[in-house]
């Protein structure tokens, strides 16, 4: 040892003694110390990896060359000028050829409501005329619970079932540039959902890749009508020979009641009515049985999820409460099975759903957005919304009366009076500056929030057909005031696509009118305005319509399309950092683009609204009398 410690001793090893001297520390560590080194330095690789993979994904959908992606971010949009400003509709403009519009004077009773915000002095009826038909009363309506369990439990055998069919109907294909324009990229979408997700529910283009969510080719089965009217031959028929080959509908997987019903089961009725195909049917059939156990509830109110395989059903796993729009959205679907296949049990347990909200108490006609399976109730201060969960219960009252031919089901052509009564009163708002009319919620059921979801925009056109069938004035000026809102939502943004929310300037503390929060700037290619737009040129033959579809469409040729399909996007507020979200949702094909190809059309009435009412997705249901 060291005798003179008047100094400081420093050794400095060379590199061996260091190399030494760090594996003996590693030496020295303990199992758990090494194993949590380990699995750290493993961590920190792989997300260098997927950083790396992250970032050549965004590379490729901001690319502007042609051999890595389609957009040409700095392409201009063709805005199309509407001439005169927004059009405005009045009442003379339908009185020509409808002679079902009714007068006044025919009119069994109207009951005065509050009027329009702006001193509108219109009369809303809560009474359809007196010389509809009451509802049917016969066994077909009353079939008993028993019997509608039967047909589930022990299928009929689905060919004695299937009726004879409708004469098919022919499309003659795009007769201009612009629907030439939708062909191509419905032809672009069919592409790349062939080439990378075959079979699966949803293409995610970016990726090259698919998602699934029931595991029933929904993407198939949404286009196949688009693709018969558009007069895509050759992809209508690979998608015809999948469903032939390849739907397999007992599988063990749990399926929502609402979204197989609308997609699948309504995409199936559509294309059988429109081709006059039994293997459509037969699948249809096939599917309804094996839903039917949804409406094996205590009260009525069907679960919102089934075992397609065990045909057991049950609640939401996230909640108890089922969304009302999603049980009051298969009425349509069930009715038409029932009509097709001889067999009155589907309608019969659709239409007691009907009948049981019905009897329920609302806020002048309008319904809260939960409802309970077991109870029969809607949920204690749930929202009141036009918008998500509580969009398509409107829109079916009306769709439902039509569907009949305005012959049965009045409870429900009155529910719908009063509920746009009730919208007019509690939900109806314009904003101070711009004077934006729009359509908010109630939160709790009574606190006004001044929010409007894109899925809202489908209103204007369901409000545009009911007054072409007879409902008051108010309904067609609630129309064309929010069908004038929800194009300046797209116009707004630098993208011209629309945000899914929307909120208003609600007592002119801001310039600003409308609005868009981060959270809320994304687009998932949804139809529901250019579904609105078709129903104005449609019912109107209007074409300045037309030139606001196709400034739409032109966004989303630029903003949504890639190499190998189209793409929702996180963002319409920046046009250089859109954010895309790598899905292509199947409405895209199965009602956006279809609607796009129908507003387009140099023949107004392509297809015939008297003979036909579309399901909220854009599948046609044919009208009893034509049926």
């Amino acid at each position: 040892m060291f005798e003179n410690r008047d100094y400081i001793s420093l050794s400095v090893s060379d590199d061996s003694v260091r190399k030494k001297s760090f594996k003996r520390q590693w030496n020295q560590l303990s199992r758990f110390q090494k194993n949590l080194l380990l699995v750290i330095i493993c961590a920190a690789i792989v997300t260098i990896v997927v950083l790396i993979q992250g970032q050549d994904k965004l590379n490729l959908f901001r690319s502007s060359t042609p051999s890595d992606h389609i957009i040409k971010v700095n392409e201009k949009i063709n805005i199309v000028p509407l001439k005169d400003g927004f059009p405005s509709i009045f009442p003379q403009q339908f009185q020509q050829e409808d002679d079902q519009l009714p007068i006044p004077g025919e009119w069994d009773e109207f009951d005065k409501v509050r009027p329009m915000n702006e001193g509108a002095d219109k009369l809303i009826t809560n009474k359809v005329k007196k010389n509809l038909d009451n509802p049917d009363k016969t066994d077909e309506s009353n079939t008993d619970h028993d019997n509608q369990k039967k047909s589930h439990i022990r299928p009929k055998d689905i060919q004695n079932q299937i009726q004879e069919t409708n004469t098919q109907l022919n499309f003659k294909g795009p007769t201009n540039e612009r629907q030439r324009a939708v062909v191509a990229a419905i032809k672009h979408s069919w592409t790349g959902y062939r080439n990378f997700a075959w079979g699966h529910d949803n293409l995610k283009p970016i990726a090259q890749s698919y998602s699934d969510w029931f595991g029933l080719g929904l993407q198939i089965i949404d286009a196949l009508d688009t693709l018969y009217i558009a007069d895509m031959q050759e992809e209508y028929d690979e998608a015809k020979r999948w469903v032939e080959s390849s739907l397999k509908l007992d599988i063990n997987r749990d399926v929502n009641l609402f979204e197989t019903t609308i997609r699948v089961l309504g995409g199936l009725l559509s294309i059988y009515h429109l081709t006059g195909e039994d293997v459509f049917l037969s699948k249809a059939i096939d599917l309804g049985n094996r839903m039917m156990p949804c409406f094996d509830s205590p009260s009525s109110i069907p679960y919102s999820d089934v075992n397609l395989e065990s045909m057991k059903a049950h609640a939401p796993k996230w909640s108890p409460d089922s969304s009302t729009s999603e049980v009051t959205t298969i009425q349509l679907e069930f009715r038409d099975l029932s009509r097709v296949s001889n067999d009155p049990s589907y309608e019969a347990a659709a239409a007691k759903v009907s009948e049981k909200v019905h009897n329920l108490p609302k806020t002048d006609g309008l319904v809260p957005i939960f409802i309970n399976a077991n109870t029969g109730t809607f949920r204690n201060f749930a929202t009141i919304s036009l918008g998500a969960r509580g969009d398509s219960y409107y829109e079916y009252l009306l769709k439902q009366w039509l569907q009949t031919g305005k012959k049965e089901n009045n409870y429900l052509i009155e529910d719908y009076q009063e509920a746009i009564a009730g919208v007019i009163k509690h939900l109806r708002r314009e904003t101070p500056n711009e004077h934006h009319v729009y359509v908010g919620e109630l939160i709790s059921g009574k606190d006004f929030k001044p929010k409007m979801d894109h899925l809202t925009c489908y209103l204007p056109g369901t409000l545009l057909l009911g007054y072409k069938n007879g409902m008051p004035q108010s309904h067609l000026t609630l129309a064309n005031d929010l069908l004038e809102t929800c194009y300046q939502i797209y116009m707004k943004q630098p993208t011209h696509l629309s945000p899914e929310i929307a909120y208003f300037n609600l007592e002119g503390e801001s310039s600003t009118d409308i609005y868009v929060k981060a959270n809320d700037a994304h687009n998932l290619l949804r139809p529901e305005f250019v579904e609105s737009l078709y129903y104005f040129y449609a019912l109107t033959g209007n074409k300045t319509y037309q030139d606001m579809g196709w400034t739409i469409f032109q966004a989303f040729e630029k903003y949504t399309k890639v190499t190998h399909g189209y793409t929702s996007i996180g963002n319409v507020k920046t046009p250089l950092n859109l954010r895309p979200k790598d899905m292509m949702e199947t409405f895209w094909l199965g009602e956006t683009l279809k609607y796009f190809y129908l507003l387009f059309s140099d023949d107004r009435n392509e297809i015939d609204l008297e003979k036909f009412v579309f399901n909220t997705e854009a599948h046609l249901i044919p009208i009893r009398d034509h049926s």
